[in-house]
């Protein structure tokens, strides 16, 4: 069986899930077959799998940093918030059903033989597991039903690194404080602390270092720096949404809807030089750009309704009257249409307009759609030509069912790569064009052409600005954290620590 290390953190967006990738890549780089594990995880942003299943995106990064294929035993619970009080619950990639805090908190402890299950799968294939835990382990009035954080490390008997975030301040109380709000059995399986995010001179810190290791009695085994890694984000506690980001030579905004959900779609885009890919909440921060997307949500109906409520979908219709490219993924393509209606109460039930951009009406159905996808765009006219014959490939995560009328084509010819099943899918009119598939413009053809598209409109020369292989260069991020983490964690304490275990 492997060897397991577990990265916990005194708080959500401390950093762990980076760190376990970041480990996952020295572990591989060393030459050990080494896999993630995080038990729980509540996130809207999440993946299809081979097999069709779903699973967090945060456990599909850090697969990637090991060199190995994403499955759901590295993710066998994924929470996916509904609401301020419930989630959807998915077992094992597959829909167990929609539960309220309270009734999930009474139930979960019957999940552990299905996270037993997961973790020993991938104990038994691999020398090293790097678990990751969510929030913090000093959550008092969550601990004793716990699964993912003390719960989880002693099921798998796996010393803990307590991570801290500098950057958000209070470093030092966070960690003593968690360590202190432990049981007594609890802290003897943290064996290293790790302050996390760091800048400046790391010798003005070196005090607090030695008396953070007095008080509590743990080696401090790393100062990671901040690092600006280009690699996917778990939720939306993301810091792409905080960036004040300037207007470049091509502009796109993102409708920063409430319930977004799978934004790592952006991230192909927002990486080739001389585009600004910016997140707006509200109309003033609009301004003028070249193409606004209306991304995935996990609410269609409501975030379409506060859209309408906040004057952003007006916004956007005005846009679409001056010729400006409009494009939707999933929810946000729903939302292009006629209508939308929720019969089985999927979401909040009824009947709603849609933003009547495209002629297509949308029924939400009582079974999910998940699938891995693989195809091209067809023959687009007009404002889209440049995206004819693209290659693409993704996956599918939605309820809804949609059917054209009218004048609108279809804009994507895909094969369901778990069926089989070949269709024609999404729509496209003059300059409003939407799909299902999330991961459409990580394909380099399909960024470029997207680009040239904004260019040609603008009048002008885009041909430098060229996509990138996104696959090879998250290959390359993986590298650079690897060698970061290197340079600023004690990796032979932390290689004694996963040899000793508890």
């Amino acid at each position: 069986m492997a060897k397991a290390i577990m990265v916990q953190g005194t708080m959500s967006n401390a950093g762990k899930s980076l760190l376990a990738a970041g480990l996952c890549r020295i572990f591989k780089q060393d030459g050990y077959r080494v896999a993630p594990f995080k038990s729980q995880n509540m996130a809207l942003n999440s993946f299809i799998t081979e097999e069709g299943l779903e699973m967090g995106r945060a456990q599909v990064m850090q697969a990637e940093a090991a060199g190995i294929k994403p499955s759901v035993l590295m993710n066998p619970i994924l929470l996916k918030p509904t609401n301020d009080v419930g989630s959807q619950v998915i077992v094992n990639g597959e829909v167990l059903g929609t539960m309220s805090a309270r009734d999930y908190f009474k139930y979960k402890k019957k999940l552990v033989p299905d996270i037993m299950k997961a973790y020993d799968k991938l104990a038994s294939e691999n020398d090293i597991i790097v678990i990751e835990g969510a929030g913090s382990p000093a959550e008092i009035n969550l601990k004793t039903e716990d699964i993912v954080n003390m719960g989880m490390a002693k099921m798998a008997k796996a010393p803990v690194l307590l991570v801290g975030d500098i950057d958000r301040g209070g470093v030092f109380a966070q960690l003593i404080g968690t360590v202190e709000l432990l049981e007594a059995d609890e802290r003897e399986m943290v064996k290293g602390l790790i302050i996390n995010k760091f800048r400046g001179d790391k010798t003005i810190l070196d005090p607090g270092v030695q008396m953070l290791e007095e008080r509590s009695h743990i080696p401090v085994v790393g100062v990671a720096p901040y690092l600006d890694i280009q690699v996917e984000d778990e939720d939306s506690l993301t810091e792409r949404f905080d960036r004040k980001q300037e207007v470049d030579l091509i502009d796109i905004a993102v409708i920063r809807v409430p319930r977004i959900s799978n934004f790592t779609d952006f991230n192909p885009l927002e990486s080739i030089p001389g585009v600004s890919l910016r997140y707006v909440q509200h109309v003033s921060e609009l301004k003028n750009p070249d193409m606004i997307i209306l991304p995935g949500t996990k609410n269609t109906m409501e975030d379409l309704l506060w859209m309408r409520a906040n004057g952003l979908e007006a916004a956007v219709l005005k846009e679409a009257a001056k010729g400006k490219i409009i494009f939707g993924i999933c929810g946000g393509y729903q939302m292009l249409g006629e209508t939308l209606s929720d019969p089985h109460h999927v979401e909040a039930g009824g009947t709603i307009k849609g933003m009547g951009l495209l002629p297509m009406d949308t029924v939400f159905a009582e079974k999910k759609t998940r699938t891995r996808v693989s195809g091209r765009f067809l023959e687009l006219e007009g404002e889209l030509q440049a995206l004819s014959g693209a290659e693409l490939e993704g996956y599918e995560i939605h309820m809804g069912e949609t059917v054209l009328k009218g004048e609108a084509g279809h804009s994507v010819s895909i094969e369901d790569q778990v069926s089989g099943e070949c269709k024609e899918d999404g729509a496209y009119r003059k300059n409003v064009c939407g799909t299902y598939v999330h991961g459409v413009f990580d394909r380099e053809d399909v960024a470029e052409a997207v680009i040239r598209v904004l260019g040609e409109k603008k009048g002008i020369d885009v041909s430098q600005m060229t996509g990138i292989d996104f696959a090879a260069f998250k290959e390359t991020q993986y590298d650079i954290l690897a060698a970061e983490l290197r340079k600023h964690l004690d990796m032979k304490k932390i290689y004694d620590i996963l040899e000793q275990g508890i």
